[in-house]
This record gives structure tokens, sequence and C-alpha cells, in this order.
């Protein structure tokens, strides 16, 4: 519970600071990389990281399954999150859409056999994927100064701090929490297979970006900022057209990962 009270309590400064703020959740791109000296060499260190087993386990996970199965393994991965879209759907005032997370979990889990099949979507239950990142965009909360992360790439100090929380609401974590023992072994396995899925997911998409970039850290950068500015303030019913789409998570509504099942 400690790993949690840090967590929270981080993110309660983070929505104290929302009272200061200016009407903007998102930095001018231009001033959002006040750390770039720090963040170059760790967007480095990702790059081998990514070059020298990342991309490989992805590449070998490609070569020993079969569409059908990795179709299989991305819904299954896809329903587990789904109490954390009705939490995340509750949160932002889309009870209805929470409904459907709830209705979607129940159906997939059985009848889906857990998960690997989309009967909801079927039944009419379309997919409606809500982030932590997504709700304290929503709650007016900034996103802070662009950040890349050992090992997890791009972020932000609220990007971060959403990924932490929504692994934390992770069913699969509560499922295995009071064992240390099947915590370590179960836990450091789902989360290998959520990273070689979506590494392999996203194959054609980051080696498109990496052969049209001068400099790959600056277009990453670019990419990912100008996608996270869709998020929204709950007061800001501006559109961003230009946005780009560029998404590592598990989203069943990315056109990008839709040939792989999500």
């Amino acid at each position: 519970m400690n790993m949690l009270k840090k967590i929270f309590a981080v993110a309660s400064v983070l929505f104290v600071s929302a009272c200061a703020f200016d009407g903007k959740i998102h930095r001018p791109e231009a001033e959002a990389d006040p750390f770039e000296s720090i963040n170059r060499p760790i967007f480095k260190f990702n790059q081998q990281f990514d070059k020298y087993l990342l991309k490989p386990a992805a590449e070998g996970y490609r070569a020993i399954t079969t569409p059908f199965i990795r179709e299989r393994v991305n819904s299954t991965l896809a329903t587990t999150v789904e109490p954390v879209s009705a939490v995340n759907n509750l949160l932002q005032g889309e009870p209805v859409d929470a409904a459907v997370n709830v209705a979607r979990f129940a159906i997939n889990a059985t009848l889906g056999l857990a998960g690997m099949f989309d009967v909801a979507e079927g039944w009419g239950l379309e997919p409606r994927r809500a982030t932590v990142n997504e709700t304290l965009a929503k709650w007016c909360i900034v996103d802070g100064p662009y950040i890349v992360l050992p090992f997890f790439g791009p972020s932000t100090p609220r990007s971060a701090i959403a990924l932490a929380t929504g692994a934390v609401m992770d069913p699969v974590f509560w499922s295995i929490y009071e064992d240390a023992n099947v915590r370590n072994k179960v836990g450091f396995s789902y989360a290998a297979l959520i990273a070689i899925a979506a590494r392999e997911n996203a194959m054609e998409l980051l080696d498109d970006l990496e052969r049209n970039s001068v400099d790959l850290y600056a277009a990453t950068r670019s990419a990912y900022l100008q996608n996270l500015s869709k998020l929204r303030c709950f007061n800001d019913k501006s559109a961003d057209s230009d946005a780009y789409d560029f998404d590592f998570g598990i989203d069943v509504e990315d056109d990008e990962f839709e040939k792989a099942g999500y």
C-alpha cells in the first residue's frame, strides 16, 4: 500500500497545482523540452535497449505466432484494462461509457473466453477506452515539461503519474498483490507481454518514423507532444485536427493497431 500512497500523494500535488493553472494544460512545443540535455542521453539509451532487446523480442514474437494468435493476445490484454477504463470514464463524467466498459469486461471475460474474443463488440458494445492521463487532463491538470523515461520513453510528469496509477489500477495487479512470489513472476511476465505486444503492433509505425526522420529524437518528441495535445480540459472544447496519432499503449480505437486486433 505504500506505493499506492506515494502515487496518490504526487497526484494530489498535481491536482493542487491545477488551481493556479492559466487555462492551458499543454506547453507550446518550443517551450516543452527544458531538459533536452538530459532527455537525449536517456533517449539514446532507450534506442539501444530497443535495438538489442525489445525489438528483437517483438520480431521473435511475430515470427513464432500467427496473426490469429496475436489477435487473441491483444484482445485479452485489452479486456484486462476495461475496469480501468470504467473508473476513468466515471471520473470524466461519462457513466454510460463506464457501464459499457463493465458490460464489455463481464461479457468478454466469460463468453469471450478470458477476453480472447471480443463478443461484446459483436453485440454492439463498442470499446470506450479511457486512460488516467485523459482523466487528469480533463481535470485541467497541466502536463508539465517533456521528459524521457528510461525504458518507457516519451512522457511528461502528468503522463508518468498516469502510467504508474494505471498500472496499480490494473485488475491483474490486484489479483496477484497478496502473494509476493506470484506477484514477481506473474507481474514481470505480464509487463513483458504488454511491452512486446505493443512493440510488435507499432513495428511499422516506428520503422517509418525512423526512416523519415533526420533527428529521431526531435521527431519522436514532436509526434508525442502533438498526440498529447489532443487531451482536453473539461472547459476546453477546441479541436486539434493536426495532432499526430502516436500511441504505444493498447488502444482498441487506434487505427494503427486495428490490424493486430486492438
